[in-house]
């Protein structure tokens, strides 16, 4: 262990030693069940204090009162229940000498009224959120006084639970909207000039030490600068800061620059891949000169050289890699060990916080055992059986998942891959500028691949003579797909594929129609890309709506440089056919709704429709396999070892995963070479 890398000292905040720089921000990643953290959501934290992280926060938006519904799968804090889970926690966090907090807040208007209790939402105004629509009620004296004694009764739980802290959460949410006059509208003593917008915070403030006494950390998350006309300003926001600090109540802040009542506003709080490493430590550095409290800061801090300058610097004095650890939740240990380049980094793409918002749990984009602890290990064991012969066809990130998995688990691998280079698709995706770093999902697979001697067979369009000559125990075809146009009834022949624009095998034209059926990245990274190349494009979906299956933190990217570039948006529109006309090409768009045909008269059709699988190498091998091929999906689902037998004469296993068995993404194909690999 180095001694000297600033990462790795550590760090006294009031009472606590933090045993180095590393933590693990506050964030809601779906994982409750009944609005409690139990077992997944336990294993989840458990996992990154095993890694060597010095604190984990959790709660993200832990709910204090029924009139704060949740609105992204939060715990509740606002009754005694939650103490037994508090104290799993504490005793699976401790056990590995690291520290954790929760995150406490009202969500005041930043959730929907039509769940739970069906109790109106508050605020200090009845100003509505943009982002979840709800009407606030103007809160009424009592209401104040309530909320004040529910955030010191959260805290005093969080004491009580044997957890070293409480955060406050104060950006967005109903502590700060007293602050912000975008929210703050009242002319009582808790609305008006700023002393009378700090009231609230401050009593509560006191409310929270009167329950919690001296002796536990309290600290505060939020804005350095709302960054939003008629909100806060950097200065306010100082300002604010100073008035908290000036009580001798608070112990620490954790910043966030920015505002949140808009997707486009929380894109820039939360920025995904195609924005700068560390997008706020300018600020962080500005507020560090002016505040004299510990600072905490997460914000695309996503490799251990920006987090090192962070620290080294004197900027932060605990630096927030979330993300980063949920790609991998041992990087800590692995710096500690001096593998640096053994770890699995965050590539940004933003999948795990972008499930949150349509309702899903967070999952990272590349690293399946993440919150799904209890059933893949992120630690993979030797086989204690003897070493299989496993050929692998294709290294995309299903195939070199699978070639990974396999060596790592003791067997003899070969991967074959048809082209000069691996990556499979994330090649061609990562060509488009802003997904540019999702080429790192599939270098580290390669280098890990590399490092465990799997024998790797470039330029080799592998037919059943070449797998079979390999004498093989098991074969994996992670042979992808190709794109879809079978969809037309008609000009499937003429229409060009996003696969050809980005990879350079066509040129964008001057005039473009754009069919989209996906309403995802591979899509709208294209769009980009041909608008930012001076093609004229229109976008064409037969969705009700823009970016279908793109998150919140991650559309408005694409919005902004559609609207910067002219490019035209049409709704509901399905693309049935493509014809010649006059030297050009003849669109066919067809309306659901109302049944009727229109035409465009473009340069060149490009579509996204998905893939369909390459079949031809797996047709030729199934006869040959003990199982035809087919999959236990009983056993795949518990993660236990595939052993069904259809041709008791076969000589290997055959399995397809990723998109040779149907078109999905990196997360799917990753998952499913994880579970058929990990046991075998």
């Amino acid at each position: 262990m180095s001694t000297t890398d600033p990462l790795l000292q550590p760090f006294r905040l009031k009472h606590l030693t933090l045993k180095n720089r590393i933590l693990s921000t506050s964030h809601e990643p779906s994982y409750a069940e009944d609005a409690k953290p139990k077992l997944r959501y336990q294993l989840y934290h458990e996992e990154k204090a095993k890694g060597g992280v010095a604190l984990t926060m959790f709660g993200g938006s832990a709910n204090i009162a029924p009139d704060s519904p949740a609105a992204f799968g939060q715990i509740y804090v606002g009754d005694d229940e939650i103490l037994p889970y508090f104290g799993e926690m504490a005793e699976r966090i401790h056990r590995h000498g690291a520290a954790l907090m929760c995150q406490i807040t009202h969500l005041g208007r930043r959730t929907y009224w039509d769940t739970d209790h069906w109790l109106p939402v508050i605020a200090p105004s009845p100003v509505r959120e943009p982002a979840h629509r709800s009407i606030p009620k103007e809160m009424e004296h009592a209401d104040i006084q309530r909320v004040i004694q529910q955030y010191g009764a959260a805290a005093r739980r969080c004491k009580q639970g044997g957890l070293d802290g409480v955060e406050i959460e104060a950006y967005g949410h109903l502590f700060d909207s007293f602050w912000t006059p975008l929210v703050n509208r009242r002319v009582d003593e808790y609305g008006g000039d700023f002393e009378r917008r700090m009231r609230f915070s401050l009593e509560t403030l006191a409310e929270i030490r009167k329950q919690v006494g001296d002796d536990f950390i309290v600290g505060i998350r939020m804005s350095g600068d709302e960054s939003t006309p008629g909100g806060l300003t950097q200065r306010d926001c100082i300002e604010i800061m100073r008035r908290l600090a000036a009580t001798g109540m608070l112990d620490f802040i954790n910043l966030i620059k920015g505002w949140i009542a808009t997707d486009e506003a929380l894109s820039h709080v939360i920025p995904n891949m195609g924005t700068p490493g560390g997008p706020h430590l300018s600020l962080a550095a500005e507020i560090r000169r002016e505040i004299d409290l510990p600072l905490f800061h997460a914000a695309r801090i996503a490799d251990v050289a920006t987090a090192r300058y962070a620290i080294r610097e004197n900027i932060l004095d605990m630096v927030g890699m979330t993300r980063a650890l949920m790609a991998d939740p041992h990087l800590v240990q692995k710096i500690e060990r001096g593998q640096e380049d053994q770890i699995r980094p965050c590539v940004g793409m933003g999948y795990c916080i972008d499930r949150i918002y349509v309702g899903r749990e967070a999952l990272c984009i590349h690293n399946p055992a993440t919150g799904r602890e209890a059933t893949i290990p992120h630690i993979l064991a030797k086989t204690t059986a003897a070493p299989r012969k496993i050929v692998v066809v294709g290294a995309g990130p299903a195939g070199l998942e699978a070639a990974r998995v396999c060596a790592e688990r003791g067997h003899h691998v070969v991967l074959m891959e048809a082209n000069s280079q691996v990556g499979g698709q994330v090649q061609i995706a990562a060509r488009a500028p802003r997904r540019a770093d999702i080429i790192g999902i599939t270098d580290w697979l390669y280098a890990q691949v590399k490092r465990l001697g799997v024998v790797v067979r470039l330029n080799l369009y592998a037919e059943a003579g070449d797998v079979l000559a390999e004498n093989p125990n098991v074969v994996i075809l992670a042979t992808g797909g190709l794109p879809n146009t079978e969809f037309l009834q008609t000009g499937a022949d003429l229409v060009t594929s996003a696969w050809d624009i980005l990879s350079g095998e066509v040129k964008p034209a001057a005039r473009v129609l754009f069919f989209d059926d996906q309403g995802n990245h591979a899509g709208y990274s294209c769009v980009e890309f041909m608008a930012e190349h001076g093609s004229r494009v229109e976008l064409v979906t037969p969705d009700r709506a823009v970016a279908q299956e793109i998150g919140g933190t991650s559309y408005p990217a694409y919005l902004k440089s559609f609207y910067d570039h002219d490019v035209t948006i049409t709704l509901n529109q399905r693309l049935v056919a493509v014809s010649r006309r006059n030297g050009n090409l003849c669109a066919t768009l067809y309306n659901e709704y109302n049944k009727a045909n229109t035409e465009r008269v473009v340069d060149q059709v490009v579509v996204e429709n998905g893939t369909l699988p390459v079949t031809d190498l797996y047709s030729a091998l199934q006869p040959g396999s003990s199982n035809y091929g087919e999959l236990d999906h009983v056993a795949l689902i518990a993660c236990q070892p595939q052993t069904l037998v259809r041709n008791a004469r076969g000589a290997y296993q055959l399995f397809r995963i990723g998109d040779a068995i149907t078109g999905r993404n990196i997360h799917a194909a990753i998952y499913d070479a994880r579970r058929v690999c990990m046991t075998l």
